[in-house]
């Protein structure tokens, strides 16, 4: 609890973004989840460190595995930048495979991440003004870190440090109070693509073929203004469409 005062006493000196996060980094290195992220999921930022790209606002990560998943857009296929908007509580990524049915592609990054020294992470959601929604992501280099055990001071750290970002930079207006409306076969298509089912599982679960699923999500993504399907889902659970 010493260290959450200590921490909030910090954050309300500084007017400072990256004195801000090297604060978060330090007091979760010493809960002994050294490797942090902090992200933007469906907007941008108007505060940001300058050599990271949307939807990342500030990372500490070995360099290695920070330039590959930059350089390779992993953020496009990331199970924790998928999922994110579908808990509503903090998530350990290594229970992310229990819930849900992992693409290839996602099982890739989390075991390239471990590789690189990102193990037993956890995710906090995090929720703002017009249905905004950002990550604060921990992870430890140890083999035996256990994020259960420091799930509760980590939440709050996450928490705390959401709180103090938005007094430095505070949101602006945008459309996220817009109506969307979606028919039920497009809903039911993104509920299906939001649980990481491809067109043809859809499919053969509505009954319907590959390309009238198809059809329909790429309706949803007109309406939503989205480019990916992902985009789609993240802005449908924020206009709560879905």
């Amino acid at each position: 609890m010493e260290r959450l005062f200590s921490f909030t006493e910090c954050a309300n000196q500084t007017r400072s973004l990256k004195a801000l996060f090297e604060l978060l980094v330090r007091c979760a290195t010493e809960e002994g989840f050294s490797e942090v992220a902090y992200g933007a999921l469906n907007f941008v930022e108007p505060l940001r460190l300058a050599e990271y790209p949307p939807p990342t606002v500030a990372v500490k990560w070995p360099a290695d595995w920070c330039d590959r998943y930059f350089k390779r857009k992993y953020h496009t296929i990331d199970p924790v930048v998928r999922r994110t908007p579908m808990h509503k509580r903090p998530f350990l990524w290594d229970h992310l495979a229990d819930h849900y049915q992992l693409q290839p592609d996602e099982r890739r990054v989390l075991d390239e991440a471990r590789e690189a020294g990102l193990k037993h992470g956890m995710s906090v959601p995090l929720f703002g003004p017009l249905g905004r929604i950002s990550v604060v992501s921990f992870a430890s280099p140890s083999d035996d870190a256990d994020p259960q055990d420091r799930i509760g001071h980590l939440n709050a750290l996450a928490c705390l440090f959401h709180t103090a970002y938005g007094e430095i930079a505070p949101p602006s207006n945008n459309d996220c109070d817009r109506k969307v409306a979606l028919s039920q076969r497009e809903l039911s298509c993104m509920r299906w693509a939001a649980e990481g089912k491809s067109s043809w599982e859809i499919g053969r679960i509505l009954g319907v073929s590959e390309n009238t699923v198809n059809f329909h999500m790429k309706n949803a993504m007109r309406k939503l203004d989205a480019t990916s399907r992902i985009q789609a889902i993240v802005t449908a659970i924020r206009l709560d469409v879905l």
